[in-house]
């Protein structure tokens, strides 16, 4: 399927996107000796996975709107209410991050964390 998006074609950008995280994934995967995990409870991995789950309907909403071309600003509004939705995610994950993993890794004499940390925030800060 092809869409037209401001001239430009998105026919395969989902997919190429997909294509290049599995990539970078694999990648990592391969350069890395030891694979980390979090440390969810289940509890909290639920929590997250409802946030994410309304967030994707909140998603499927806003294609549908642009599907009956609804008036853009309605669109704006909704695609604004998605980002504050996934920030909420996003310092949920850096609050649990930070309480369990960082200080773990800090404990075990790990300082790269520090920086890996930095830059992880600087990321959700753009």
């Amino acid at each position: 399927m092809t869409h037209e998006l401001g001239g430009y074609n998105t026919a395969n950008t989902e997919n190429n996107l997909t294509e290049a995280a599995v990539q970078q994934t694999e990648s990592r995967e391969e350069c890395c000796s030891t694979e980390r995990k979090s440390h969810h409870s289940e509890k909290a991995k639920k929590s997250l996975i409802h946030r994410l789950n309304r967030i994707e309907g909140q998603i499927r909403g806003v294609k549908g709107l642009i599907e009956k071309d609804t008036y853009c600003d309605d669109v704006l509004n909704q695609i604004s209410s998605i980002q504050s939705a996934l920030n909420g995610v996003g310092k949920l994950l850096l609050e649990h991050h930070m309480k369990s993993c960082v200080i773990e890794r800090i404990q075990e004499g790990d300082e790269e964390v520090i920086d890996e940390l930095l830059t992880t925030v600087n990321k959700l800060m753009k």
